[in-house]
């Protein structure tokens, strides 16, 4: 049985409402702190004034592949592996610390974040389980994410070969109009 530490629960709990201002769903509280279910609910409601949303989580490799989607979780990985390397720190810190990095380059921008804690916690499973990696593009030598098993000598990102109705969504046509 595991020794009851004060400041360890004080660190569970500010993990938790770290990854509870973020945006986590609970399943990821769940996995990443000691914390019940019970606790993590309650803290939950504390912090965000409402119940976590219920539902699976997204559990898809398909979903970091589509054009948006990769730019996003491309910075997010380049940033990930960058802290692993250079700052010291790892696990569940190093996706908080990650996650905060990546919003704040996105904000920078004047861009929307594509990508939830939620998704870029799955996304650095998927890594830990090699089931994606990094690929350097040919023409601008940027990493990207892709599948494990994809060929990628020659392999091209999507902001160098954007696909036809890139950036064409519905709000980017109403900002192109309000422009005007």
């Amino acid at each position: 049985m595991r020794n009851k530490s004060v400041v360890n629960e004080a660190r569970e709990i500010q993990i938790a409402v770290d990854l509870i201002e973020l945006g986590a769903r609970l399943q990821l509280l769940q996995e990443e702190t000691a914390l019940s279910r019970e606790r993590l609910l309650k803290l939950y409601k504390e912090v965000k004034g409402v119940s976590p949303s219920k539902g699976m989580l997204p559990y898809s490799t398909d979903w970091f592949m589509s054009w948006l989607p990769n730019i996003h979780s491309s910075l997010f990985m380049g940033i990930h592996r960058f802290l692993m390397l250079n700052a010291s720190v790892s696990g569940v810190d190093a996706l908080i610390k990650s996650y905060r990095l990546y919003l704040e380059q996105v904000g920078v921008s004047g861009g929307e974040p594509a990508l939830s804690i939620t998704r870029a916690w799955f996304l650095v499973r998927f890594f830990d389980a090699d089931m994606l990696q990094l690929a350097s593009c040919v023409e601008c030598g940027g990493r990207f994410v892709v599948h494990s098993n994809e060929l990628c000598r020659d392999y091209k990102c999507g902001i160098c070969n954007p696909p036809s109705r890139a950036g064409k969504t519905k709000k980017a046509s109403e900002a192109a109009v309000s422009a005007v």
